[in-house]
């Protein structure tokens, strides 16, 4: 089995309750995420929220990435240096953190539909992303060449939109977020819709975007079962308690613990199988 360790908490969500129209739609939600460290290794942190259609995972994204407010609870993210009170220093960066409210734009969120300003260059937008990033002032066109060359862009920067694939829209949103500098990618559904070789793509990207830092953490909510557990290390099951009105967070699957994390071949496996169909039988 693969050493790891868990760190300091990066997310931290605590008696979420959502209602519309005094209906309950999310019912006492609570998880946290932690860094995840491996030896050698510079480990990201890629998380799952699976549930049914109609679940109430739009939900659950749009209070998770701070644009919608919950009615009860709070979702705390990790903080840098600047906001006390602090913790003991991290066991990454040796400097002092907290915990602090999420806010609006705390997260890079990536819809389903991939939405981009459809007057404005490939270049034109990622340059407006990355002017939004303190570190990387003076070098954004440094950053933008480089994410452009990693993600196979390179010859679409002066195109619009609307002459970009399907996949090629996706990677564009991808690497938007990436140069505006969150430490959380909250992506909708990255799965819907790609034919297979594009998928391929699309999976093998994620997992580069999860190596790239050791903070960076991306929240998945999909309903691709199978996509989405081989890519993950942790799946947080979004379902219905006998008796309870609304959604809750009815299981918590540790893929690491299970050996299930960070290998190429995992869905060969019969205790893949078997956690797929642990999975379903939860929803």
């Amino acid at each position: 089995m693969t050493i790891y360790s868990r760190g300091e908490t990066l997310l931290q969500v605590k008696d979420l309750s959502l209602y519309y129209d005094n209906k309950c739609i999310l019912c006492d939600i609570n998880f946290s995420i932690d860094d995840i460290i491996r030896p050698g290794i510079q480990q990201g942190q890629v998380v799952s929220v699976i549930g049914r259609s109609g679940i109430g995972k739009t939900q659950l994204f749009r209070t998770l990435s701070g644009l919608q407010k919950p009615d009860k609870g709070q979702i705390l993210v990790r903080a840098s240096y600047d906001t006390p009170p602090f913790k003991a220093p991290s066991i990454r960066t040796g400097l002092p953190w907290t915990m602090r409210p999420v806010h609006a734009g705390d997260m890079g969120v990536i819809f389903q539909n991939y939405y981009q300003f459809g007057w404005r260059t490939v270049e034109e937008s990622l340059r407006l992303a990355a002017h939004r990033n303190k570190a990387l002032k003076g070098s954004e066109n440094d950053a933008i060449k480089e994410y452009a060359a990693q993600f196979d862009l390179s010859d679409v920067l002066k195109r619009y939109p609307k002459q970009l694939s399907g996949g090629q829209q996706q990677r564009v949103s991808i690497i938007q977020q990436l140069l505006k500098g969150s430490d959380f990618l909250l992506l909708d559904e990255p799965f819907s819709g790609l034919d297979v070789c594009v998928l391929d793509k699309v999976v093998n990207l994620l997992l580069k975007v999860s190596l790239s830092h050791e903070f960076k953490t991306l929240i998945i909510v999909s309903h691709d079962i199978p996509t989405t557990v081989a890519i993950s290390d942790t799946v947080f099951i979004l379902g219905k308690k006998e008796g309870q009105e609304g959604s809750s967070i009815v299981r918590s699957i540790d893929l690491m613990e299970r050996g299930l994390a960070w290998q190429s071949n995992v869905q060969e496996q019969k205790a893949f199988a078997d956690t797929i169909k642990e999975i379903k039988d939860c929803l």
